[in-house]
């Protein structure tokens, strides 16, 4: 493994603890920067020796120090998570473009993780990244600002006129605006092109979940809530690493 891709490594465990803050506030409006980390239990606050990524857990048997309840395996479920992106980037990107890679990564990871807990996607996090994007391409590719604008604007148009339709039809929601700020936001890092594969990448990884979760006894049907972020930031991420290998594959088939 390259030194370029140890440190991201090396942050992943302590930006995976981050995310977790987030996760766990966000939805419940409470604030990320000024609050200190406290048991949920016995509402002690935590130090330093208990704040260390996975290393704490561990030799606290995955208990809290001071009251001895269990601290549950989200902590470290999320901590591993992030570490994964991580590696799983540092297969497919390497230098400056790792780091942007674990930023999408980690970013995706987070609003689809409060989308399953919460069904919302925070504008926290969907904003910036759509922000960091913009700011992505035109450092890594500044000819393709305005495509990556457009596909921004798009996305966010597509998804909030499907919503908008299915409400006037059926009378309820179906979409939610956060996920047209995740399209906006995928469009921003992927461009004009990535856009229709995100979105038929994404309902495809959404239509195999029902029908695992169908397969398993779980009633599933047109009123059922389902999160849409998780699917969309899945396929987001897929097409960012590999949107290279899949130009290439288009190319081919083209040929024929």
């Amino acid at each position: 493994m390259s030194a370029s891709a140890l440190l991201p490594l090396l942050a992943a465990p302590f930006i995976g603890s981050f995310l977790g803050v987030l996760i766990l506030r966000l939805p419940a409006g409470r604030p990320v920067a000024v609050e200190r980390s406290a048991c949920d239990h016995c509402g002690h606050r935590l130090g330093v020796r208990d704040l260390i990524p996975l290393l704490s857990y561990g030799l606290s048997g995955g208990r809290c120090r001071y009251c001895g309840h269990a601290i549950g395996s989200f902590v470290v479920a999320i901590e591993l998570a992030a570490v994964g992106v991580a590696a799983w980037a540092a297969t497919a990107a390497a230098g400056l473009a790792l780091w942007f890679g674990c930023l999408l990564g980690w970013t995706l990871l987070a609003a689809a993780w409060i989308d399953v807990r919460s069904m919302i996607l925070p504008d926290v996090l969907t904003l910036p990244l759509l922000l960091a994007g913009l700011a992505v391409t035109a450092v890594s590719s500044p000819d393709d600002v305005t495509d990556h604008a457009l596909a921004a604007a798009l996305g966010y148009l597509l998804l909030f006129g499907t919503a908008w339709i299915y409400r006037r039809l059926r009378g309820r929601d179906g979409l939610g605006l956060g996920d047209a700020k995740l399209l906006a936001a995928l469009g921003a890092w992927l461009g004009l092109s990535g856009l229709p594969l995100v979105l038929v990448l994404a309902s495809c990884l959404g239509l195999a979940a029902a029908g695992v979760a169908m397969a398993f006894g779980k009633r599933v049907g047109a009123g059922t809530a389902i999160p849409f972020g998780p699917f969309l930031a899945v396929a987001g991420w897929l097409l960012w690493l590999y949107g290279d290998w899949l130009d290439w594959f288009a190319a081919g088939v083209g040929a024929y």
